[in-house]
């Protein structure tokens, strides 16, 4: 009998630790990893189109390899991109080296979240202005890189980003013309 009591305090001792060590994980915040110093884009080099941006020479980009943990109600902004040829996205998609249509709900996430092309082309599930829509990842937002041709001379993203094609936008019922920046949450669809 004192054996199973010595054996039933252990496993629970064990349990006890793993919770803890789970929660200290999940509550660490995810820090800069360095920084990036913008260039001046070749002339015509910087594709601006979907409210995206350029880097500006001398300007400290902030760089992450993590993004905060995924829960059932990941807090993030929505970007707007194209995933099509001569798009804002720049080159093919990472997870299949293709081009996808804008009208399909398509996004990419930053690199933590992407987390090595573990979520590619798999489905999550996106809230936001009421309105809840299914997207698949096909293509990483890098939150390592940016300002140089392989990243369209565009700054490397926030730690936080869902960048959504115009499917995913109009999915989720946001105007045209409020198309750019929008709180939402995310979590992997099952």
């Amino acid at each position: 009998m004192k054996m199973a009591s010595q054996t039933s305090s252990s496993i629970l001792l064990f349990i006890t630790a793993l919770v803890l060590a789970a929660a200290y994980v999940e509550g660490q915040s995810c820090r800069p990893s360095g920084h990036i110093t913008g260039i001046t884009p070749p002339p015509g080099q910087c594709n601006q189109g979907e409210e995206s941006d350029c880097c500006q020479k001398g300007k400290h980009y902030t760089t992450y390899k993590c993004s905060p943990p995924v829960t059932t109600t990941t807090k993030a902004t929505l970007t707007w991109n194209s995933f099509e040829a001569g798009g804002s996205g720049g080159g093919p998609s990472e997870c299949d080296n293709q081009y996808h249509s804008d009208d399909k709900p398509i996004v990419a996430l930053s690199t933590g979240w992407f987390n090595k092309k573990s979520r590619c082309l798999n489905f999550i599930n996106i809230h936001g202005n009421g309105n809840t829509v299914r997207a698949m990842v096909v293509d990483e937002c890098d939150s390592t890189m940016g300002c140089d041709s392989d990243h369209d001379y565009q700054p490397p993203c926030p730690n936080n980003i869902v960048d959504a094609s115009k499917a995913v936008w109009k999915a989720l019922g946001v105007p045209e013309s409020e198309w750019g920046d929008l709180d939402i949450s995310w979590s992997d669809a099952n």
